[in-house]
């Protein structure tokens, strides 16, 4: 099972959380085959994005992406409230396995947008302004805002399948010595080890990271991998094309294939189909 626990000190105005995803991350990895150096950043993007959405205050969508004009010109995943998760990246060229982001990305930028059911959309744009993906997400929550925060990404194997995991720590707004309280928390945080991280109980890393902390944990929220693509989506997107794009493609290939990058979903439609939907999608006559 995949998990997002929320944790907070009682001696140090600082908030906290832990997410570990296997599933979710083996799911994202099983649709393509992407260099390794893609998947370890697909990894960190998936953990990244997991622990932002547990910083959402109200029911609605976040997609954290990254574009570029490298070899690597989209990673993006998108997750919830809800905590369901997906993501695809897009690759145009080699990428070496120790590959930095500068070098797969190029000249890019992150772009983080906040969808709520209620309100209005947000966008924020992160330049590619620090070395690391992680660096350039903490230095967007610094400049944007006003908060610091540390964060502690890690990408692997367990049991011979791929993990990824990590750790936020939060400043809470408007309260002294909170940035020597991060400093400190950070301190000891850094000191997780992949295998740990991987493999303990959170109750167990917690404690071994912060013993001589007063420190609350939460009960558990459980992380999955949902894709929202469907056949009658894929339906509606066909019906927005010219007719004679649609008669041309079935004329060339019998059949129209709508595959998701996302889930690997294939959803065919022949000809049969394509009448049957414009019989729907035709308009009333109005009295």
């Amino acid at each position: 099972m995949d998990t997002l626990n929320r944790f907070l000190f009682d001696n140090h105005p600082v908030r906290g959380e832990i997410t570990r995803l296997e599933e979710t991350y083996q799911a994202i990895l099983a649709t393509n085959n992407y260099p390794v150096a893609v998947q370890k950043l697909l990894g960190e993007l998936l953990v990244i994005t997991s622990l932002l959405t547990a910083t959402l205050k109200f029911e609605g969508d976040i997609a954290v992406q990254l574009q570029g004009d490298g070899p690597l010109t989209l990673a993006v995943i998108n997750g919830n409230d809800r905590q369901e998760l997906r993501g695809v990246a897009r690759v145009k060229g080699d990428i070496a396995d120790n590959a930095t982001l500068k070098e797969m990305v190029g000249s890019g930028y992150i772009v983080i947008t906040i969808t709520p059911k209620e309100g209005e959309r947000y966008q924020g744009i992160v330049g590619l302004e620090k070395e690391t993906l992680i660096g350039c997400i903490e230095h967007y929550f610094m400049q944007s805002e006003q908060l610091m925060t540390r964060l502690f990404v890690k990408t692997g194997v367990h049991q011979h399948k791929a993990i990824a995991a990590g750790i936020l720590l939060q400043i809470l707004p408007a309260n002294e010595n909170s940035e020597a309280s991060l400093a400190h928390l950070a301190t000891l945080t850094e000191t997780i080890t992949s295998d740990e991280l991987f493999q303990l109980p959170i109750d167990e890393i917690l404690y071994r990271l912060y013993n001589q902390e007063d420190v609350r944990l939460f009960e558990t929220d459980e992380v999955h991998f949902k894709c929202s693509c469907s056949r009658e989506r894929c339906a509606a997107s066909l019906m927005t094309l010219p007719a004679s794009e649609i008669d041309q493609i079935l004329a060339e290939d019998g059949k129209i294939n709508m595959h998701c990058d996302y889930c690997g979903a294939d959803y065919l439609f022949d000809k049969i189909d394509i009448e049957e939907l414009r019989k729907k999608n035709v308009p009333k006559a109005v009295n």
